[in-house]
């Protein structure tokens, strides 16, 4: 009997997949393991809005992909059931000025964007204080990636704000959950005097997770997200590994998984194997950098692209390289070049320089084709 070269291959209406949707990198799943002590953490600070009662304060703190804001969604997702309570997240990739914030705000509480323009701050906080007297509401605020705010010097005048509202507008009750995975940052230390007098947060850690807890993770995913047979232990198990090696990022795990099956299916086969998942890998390993590079202003990215073209030169020659670009500053452009620093997208080095004293070489941390690919 002549073997079927079509048998184990898909046809154009199949796929390896149950619900790619898993797959996203978004995808709050229903199951939330090995958090157990990290969600009571949260649930002490919050717990007291269930009642009417201000919340406690929290700072939540841990390496990239380790489920701090899967954390926040969970409890979040819980609270507003509550009768009373109104909890609002804030990405502050996206809204990294204090205006920005309030005005999430403003669209989180009234369910509509405010005015583009021509709002003040005074009036904006105004009415969103308003509302949470008139429904006697508390409200629980989430900002997430917080050390955005910090890179523009927002952070201070936005918690404070938001802490010290109910001095302004008395019966407001209010409380933050502060967010951040960069562990280069004392987010308290680096407040001003008259916010750490009252920021006293409940600090709760999330650590990387161990290679067993990857692979419960990812397993679970798995069987959601693919059809039965579609990748065997081995195979997860490597996915696990080069999640480990990626410094623990379950993102990365999570994209390599989605990718991996888009390889299968290009090859019209019905189970994922090793290779696919080597030849995704060399896209997924790049997902923090894809994601620090969307957050960017357009001058950012110029400085970043200038960089590129200028690996390894001192400060002051990308400086001219950029400012023939842009026009702008050498206080706009040190400000930029710190934050791409603290964001981990470049590499600054300090050396001495002969008859010119100390001086910065700059140069970016991944490979050049790789940032300027996810630039354009």
């Amino acid at each position: 009997m002549v073997e079927d070269p079509e048998e184990g291959m898909l046809s154009w209406d199949e796929s390896v997949f149950r619900d790619e949707r898993v797959f996203e990198i978004d995808y709050l799943p229903e199951t939330f393991e090995h958090r157990e002590s990290q969600l009571q953490g949260l649930q002490y600070a919050l717990r007291p809005a269930v009642r009417g009662s201000r919340p406690l304060n929290a700072l939540v703190q841990g390496p990239p992909g380790t489920g701090k804001t899967t954390a926040v969604q969970k409890l979040f997702g819980e609270l507003s059931a509550q009768s009373g309570v109104r909890t609002v997240r804030v990405n502050c990739q996206v809204d990294s000025t204090r205006y920005a914030v309030f005005s999430r705000l403003f669209e989180g509480i009234f369910e509509y964007e405010p005015p583009s323009s021509g709002v003040s701050f005074k009036k904006l906080f105004g009415q969103v204080a308003d509302r949470l007297v008139e429904e006697e509401e508390v409200l629980v605020v989430a900002l997430d990636d917080v050390n955005y705010l910090f890179y523009e010097n927002e952070a201070s005048d936005t918690l404070y704000s938001l802490i010290r509202a109910h001095e302004t507008y008395p019966g407001v009750r209010a409380g933050v959950v502060v967010i951040s995975s960069d562990l280069s940052l004392d987010a308290i230390e680096e407040l001003d005097a008259r916010v750490q007098s009252v920021f006293r947060p409940e600090e709760v850690y999330f650590p990387v997770y161990d290679a067993s807890e990857i692979v419960d993770i990812l397993d679970e995913r798995v069987r959601k997200g693919f059809r039965e047979g579609v990748l065997a232990p081995s195979v997860l198990d490597r996915v696990a590994e080069l999640t480990a090696d990626s410094g623990g990022d379950l993102r990365v795990g999570i994209d390599l998984l989605r990718r991996a099956g888009l390889n299968a299916e290009m090859r019209a086969s019905r189970t994922v194997e090793r290779e696919d998942v080597e030849d995704a890998y060399e896209q997924s390993k790049y997902v923090h950098l894809s994601r620090s590079l969307r957050g960017l202003a357009e001058s950012e990215r110029a400085l970043v692209r200038t960089i590129a073209e200028h690996g390894g030169a001192q400060a002051g020659e990308v400086y001219e390289a950029f400012h023939e670009e842009t026009g702008l500053g050498y206080t706009r452009y040190s400000e930029i070049v710190n934050k791409l620093d603290q964001l981990g997208v470049i590499e600054a080095e300090y050396a001495e320089m002969e008859g010119r004293g100390r001086s910065r070489a700059l140069s970016l941390a991944y490979d050049d084709e790789a940032v300027l690919e996810r630039l354009e």
